[in-house]
């Protein structure tokens, strides 16, 4: 599976993440890159969030006020089928490694964009790691850095190795 990332995002901590022209992945994040709630987002499992720009897409022609950034992913992607992903799959982002380590859990603060949004992006079955549930892959996933390097938009990002 092969596609490109088109964003990279930061914040100060809090939604919305911001575009960059540039950044570079560390074991702890995406350099410059801070969380509100760093005891529930970041550190070293949590190091990154992927999420599908026609995730974003989708949800925005459904009415959602969503824009590439705004559900708090570090790295936008087209192209890449995040129903397809594992957890445990290797994925190149840039000149970085990552590992997918799981599913985001949506949180309140995505209710600013409707309260409807978490039931479209998430469920009970995703939570329990049941890749069949529809809404798999929609709420994204977040990922373990195993090498370091630097990404920008227009970098390819590509699964490297299954866990299956």
């Amino acid at each position: 599976m092969l596609g490109t990332i088109i964003q990279v995002s930061v914040s100060p901590g809090g939604l919305p993440k911001l575009p960059i022209a540039e950044g570079y992945i560390t074991t702890q994040g995406l350099k410059g890159d801070r969380q509100a709630h760093p005891a529930i987002h970041g550190g070293p499992h949590k190091a990154i969030l992927l999420i599908a720009a026609e995730v974003v897409d989708s949800l925005a022609a459904q009415g959602f006020p969503l824009f590439y950034g705004a559900l708090g992913e570090n790295l936008t992607t087209r192209g890449l089928d995040f129903r397809q992903l594992r957890i445990g799959d290797e994925i190149r982002a840039g000149g970085s490694h990552l590992e997918i380590t799981q599913p985001r859990g949506p949180c309140g603060a995505l209710d600013v964009y409707g309260p409807a949004l978490r039931e479209e992006i998430y469920d009970a079955r995703v939570e329990s790691l049941d890749h069949t549930s529809p809404h798999w892959g929609r709420s994204g996933f977040y990922a373990a850095v195993r090498t370091e390097g630097p990404v920008g938009p227009g970098d390819i990002i590509a699964v490297l190795a299954r866990l299956a």
